[in-house]
């Protein structure tokens, strides 16, 4: 939550602040047991580029305390970006808490199969850390007692 908490709020602001003729790109998610796919959908007579986030390059999905409906999730990266920053942080808005939680719960059974594979590989690899919280929202916010940077 640390890391997303931020993004979240200045992609709230950002929407709220945009002329109402300005449509959001509508984007489909699907998780899968390699990862997260991810394909703008917003124009069905373009066709858009698949993003992919590897399930090793995750570090964590979470839904959000604040905005039920936002699914946001840490991806790290190689190197270091611009900021100075080895991770990014994408953030999406679903059409329910519901949906969020989904996507959250989808994610957790993507990194236990991810744990499970390379357990059963037996080859050595990078460590990376990964965590997901799948607490509810009000559990996180009664566990975070003021935790957050905002």
């Amino acid at each position: 939550m640390k890391h997303t908490r931020r993004p979240v709020e200045y992609m709230v602001a950002e929407a709220k602040n945009m002329p109402s003729n300005v449509i959001l790109p509508i984007v489909r998610l699907t998780v899968n047991r390699d990862g997260i796919q991810m394909v703008n959908i917003t124009d069905k007579h373009v066709k858009s580029e698949t993003v992919r986030f590897c399930v090793d390059a995750i570090s964590y999905g979470v839904q959000d305390l604040v905005y039920t409906r936002v699914f946001s999730m840490i991806i790290v990266t190689d190197d270091t970006l611009d900021n100075g920053v080895p991770f990014e942080c994408h953030s999406f808005v679903c059409e329910s808490k519901d949906q969020a939680r989904r996507i959250t719960y989808a994610l957790a059974a993507c990194f236990q199969d991810y744990g499970k594979r390379v357990k059963a590989d037996g080859k050595e690899r990078a460590v990376r850390k990964f965590a997901i919280d799948l607490r509810t929202p009000e559990e996180q916010a009664a566990a975070s007692d003021g935790e957050t940077e905002a």
